[in-house]
């Protein structure tokens, strides 16, 4: 058996529901889960926007020292530090699973995930790098930002059952038990930089290179797209097995990404279509009823020491000095 999960708060729902909905229609043998950093204690959702999907609440899979957890990151910070913690629950609660998958909510899968799983009966794990090729301008994201945030993108990950594997997600759930920061000045971007010692701590790792795979704002500069009979490819030969929308919002929907200023979307007509298809299953799927919702563990951003220094280094240079001055 093989598990597919996300993770999300109530607020996203609208893209795990898509998600899912995407699963369901290409892989009907992959069990999904949505993994929920919130809590369903006191909600009750109107019958339409009840979740088809099975969710586990953080707190029902028995993180240690979670409520500390909660009090040391904000909550962009928190959904990506639970995610080893799920891997755990998922082989330790479903014995027949020989897989487990993530994928980022905001996903939609085109394609029945067979290579990945013939990839995974050889290897101990799958990732994808940011970019297979280099890029040759100074925009947003360059190769600069990707060694900032991770080779890897950690909007997907898998993982077959080993005992490797085992000893592998151990390590890194105790590296974001406290160190699932974004805090770039100190080398930490939530949890993607961490990943950069799988290929080393278990060199069995398989690093994907199809252009099929994690499509996304980051590696459009070397992936075209076409569609032909109702499927979607890669540079006019590779099926796209999932795209990543990263940082698209449906109520502006002519913005391909927030984080980017490579591209327009209405520069790059093979991706019409692409964006109207997830437009509208976000519109289906609830988000604007959603996002109504506010996360029962967001809270007020902690103070950290980076964020005063970064408030020195705006000042002007003079007062700088004077303060120098008075050290």
């Amino acid at each position: 058996m093989t598990i597919a999960f996300t993770i999300c708060s109530i607020n996203y729902l609208a893209q795990a529901r898509t998600l899912g909905d995407s699963l369901k229609a290409t892989n009907p043998d992959v069990r999904f889960f949505i993994g929920l950093v919130d809590t369903l204690q006191g909600v009750a959702f109107e019958d339409s926007y009840a979740p088809a999907y099975p969710m586990i609440e953080i707190d029902k899979i028995e993180i240690r020292d979670f409520q500390e957890m909660c009090a040391r990151y904000n909550i962009t910070e928190l959904n990506t530090a639970v995610k080893p913690f799920y891997f755990t629950y998922f082989f330790k609660h479903y014995p027949e699973a020989k897989n487990v998958i993530y994928f980022d909510p905001d996903i939609i899968v085109f394609q029945p995930l067979t290579e990945l799983k013939n990839s995974l009966a050889k290897h101990n794990a799958v990732l994808t790098p940011h970019i297979n090729t280099p890029i040759n301008d100074q925009l947003t994201p360059n190769e600069l930002h990707h060694l900032n945030t991770g080779v890897y993108n950690l909007g997907f990950v898998a993982f077959s059952r080993s005992e490797e594997n085992d000893r592998f997600i151990a390590w890194w759930e105790e590296k974001l038990r406290y160190e699932c920061l974004i805090d770039l000045c100190n080398g930490l971007f939530v949890d993607q930089n961490w990943m950069n010692f799988l290929p080393v701590f278990v060199p069995n790792t398989y690093i994907e290179r199809s252009p099929g795979y994690n499509a996304a704002y980051w590696n459009l500069h070397e992936r075209q797209f076409t569609q032909r009979d109702g499927h979607w490819y890669v540079n006019e030969e590779k099926p796209l097995i999932f795209f990543h929308y990263s940082g698209y919002d449906p109520a502006k929907p002519e913005i391909l990404s927030k984080y980017q200023d490579r591209f327009e979307l209405s520069a790059r007509p093979d991706l019409t279509e692409l964006f109207a298809l997830y437009k509208n299953s976000l519109i289906n799927n609830g988000n604007a009823y959603y996002r109504k919702f506010q996360c029962a563990y967001i809270k007020p951003a902690p103070v950290r020491r980076y964020l005063r220094v970064r408030k020195y280094l705006k000042m002007p240079f003079n007062y700088l000095i004077g303060k120098l001055e008075t050290i």
